[in-house]
This record gives C-alpha cells, structure tokens and sequence, in this order.
C-alpha cells in the first residue's frame, strides 16, 4: 500500500479532509502532516516542510500539499529539494 502524506494550511484545510477521505477510499495509506484544525493565522511552511522532508526521506512516497494559492506550497516543497506542481 502506498503511503501518501497530505498537508494543508488554513487555505486549504476543507479540501485536505476531502482529499484525504478520497485517498483511503481508494487503498493508499495516508499520513495527515496538518493542520490539524482550522486556524486562518497558521502559516504553510509549519505543515509542508515537515512532509516534505518526509517525502525526501522516504517515509512516505508521495506527497500532497494545498494552500490557497498553490505557490506557498511549491516553495515550501522545492526548498526540501521536493519536486512539486502546482495547481491553483
């Protein structure tokens, strides 16, 4: 079974719980990296760094992270060395 981590801040925190459902609905394993609980003060790089590093270390496969924009969440991949996409 695949290990996917999953991250969101407050921008993208009702869509990580839907994403997430999907995902284990479709067989893969999901790490939930954060948040945790809405907070509209938290700030991407608390949550995607961490699962970034965990992608690059091989904890997880793959990796899903979501903000409101997408591009907080590219930079907070690519500066763990994480390739990444964005998709606003």
């Amino acid at each position: 079974m695949m290990r996917v981590g999953i991250v969101a801040d407050h921008g993208g925190f009702a869509l990580k719980g839907q994403l997430a459902e999907l995902l284990r609905g479709s067989g893969y394993e999901v790490v939930d990296f954060g948040a945790h609980q809405l907070n509209p003060a938290d700030d991407y790089p608390d949550f995607i760094i961490p699962m970034a590093r965990a992608v690059a270390a091989g904890q997880v496969e793959r990796g899903v992270a979501i903000c409101g924009s997408g591009v907080g969440a590219s930079i907070g991949e690519q500066s763990c060395g994480c390739a990444c996409r964005a998709y606003p």
